[in-house]
């Protein structure tokens, strides 16, 4: 698994003009060598990879390498000092041209810390992009399983979190439930900060839960998500706190006819565009368009935002393509919010196929009653 990684990141070295890769991103030096940690570089070389690594991680490494899932042809430096000097040290000795780096992930002062220690050597640092997120993108089989468990456990944690909204209790202590539902699930920790928006903050897409107590007649946008063996899972449901009125009503079947139609138009080799356009074309038609302000979806994996983007192209600007492939995973979370009275969101996990898609969240998205 992890050697088939390594050789297809390898297989963009001759584009990138690299010999080999400095890879800083935690998420991607899990991807590349199964290391878990807070800390750590990792450097993929045409042949072999080291992996530069402190003491707190040295017995994790350890056990990883006498596991199936070993890391091929690694070899481990403890790191005593600083990363940086480190990450000289090892650079310097390295038979290689050209050395590239994750510039997303570099800062300028790590950067100018690198070339000064590295001095005349300096000049085999070559910036890349994204060489490793692209190829994440696509997932293997491996991830799908994680990905297609991490999609399924959420059932339990939704009945969790519909019994927790009635009237009086606050956004907070619906998300506390969310949270420990997650936690008594098997979820390692939420893939991000719990949102539960009710009433006028549900026109909030990115509202933090907080003190306002639930009304009869509130919309609450409740979207979580948990991290299992590594992967991320992310749903958004919206209920009504007690019986939904005819506005509210309204919006919800708008989105749901929206989000009917962008998982529809999901399928291997389709543009992202296309998909986004899907949703975005029921609700312009609902007379909701300028109400959906944000993309469609974005790819989900190690990280909860991802590539692929699901978003709009932008008028009059050239963009290249941006095909969906079979194996990515990805969410569809049409919403449309309006200020001082509330909004609708609903967000599943799909998992794009030759033919189409596969839904891997299965809570079902009617509009539910609750706190009666």
């Amino acid at each position: 698994m992890l050697a088939a990684r390594q050789n297809h990141l390898r297989t963009a070295f001759d584009e990138a003009g690299i010999d080999a890769l400095v890879v800083s991103s935690l998420p991607n030096q899990r991807y590349l060598t199964n290391h878990v940690g807070t800390a750590g570089i990792a450097v993929l070389m045409r042949s072999g990879c080291h992996l530069l690594v402190d003491p707190r991680y040295e017995t994790a490494v350890r056990d990883s390498q006498a596991s199936p899932q070993a890391c091929p042809e690694l070899t481990v430096h403890l790191v005593q000092g600083s990363y940086d000097d480190a990450l000289v040290d090892l650079l310097m000795g390295l038979e290689a041209a050209a050395i590239g780096f994750e510039a997303q992930h570099v800062s300028v002062a790590t950067y100018a810390g690198w070339t000064r220690r590295l001095g005349t050597k300096s000049e085999i640092l070559r910036p890349t992009e994204r060489l490793v997120e692209a190829r994440r993108a696509v997932k293997d089989l491996f991830e799908i399983d994680c990905l297609r468990r991490a999609a399924a456990g959420l059932d339990t944690v939704a009945e969790a979190a519909f019994e927790a909204v009635a009237p009086g209790v606050t956004e907070r202590e619906v998300a506390g439930v969310i949270e420990a539902a997650l936690r008594a699930a098997g979820y390692e920790r939420p893939a991000f900060d719990t949102i539960v928006a009710s009433g006028p903050n549900a026109a909030l897409p990115h509202h933090r839960a907080g003190s306002r107590r639930l009304a009869v007649g509130d919309l609450v946008v409740l979207d979580f998500g948990g991290v299992l063996d590594g992967y991320c899972s992310d749903i958004t449901r919206t209920v009504s706190v007690g019986s939904a009125g005819a506005e509210a009503q309204r919006l919800f079947d708008a989105v749901s006819a929206a989000q009917s139609a962008a998982v529809a138009a999901v399928t291997a080799q389709v543009d992202a565009s296309a998909v986004d356009r899907a949703a975005r074309a029921v609700l312009e038609q609902a007379g909701l368009g300028e109400a959906f302000g944000h993309g469609t979806g974005h790819g989900l994996g190690l990280e909860v935002h991802e590539d692929p983007r699901l978003s709009r192209t932008q008028a009059g600007v050239a963009q290249p393509p941006r095909p969906l492939a079979a194996g990515m995973v990805v969410t569809i979370e049409p919403g449309a919010y309006l200020p001082g009275f509330g909004g609708v969101r609903i967000e599943d996990d799909v998992l794009v196929t030759a033919g189409g898609c596969e839904l891997l969240t299965t809570v079902p998205r009617a509009l539910r009653a609750c706190g009666r």
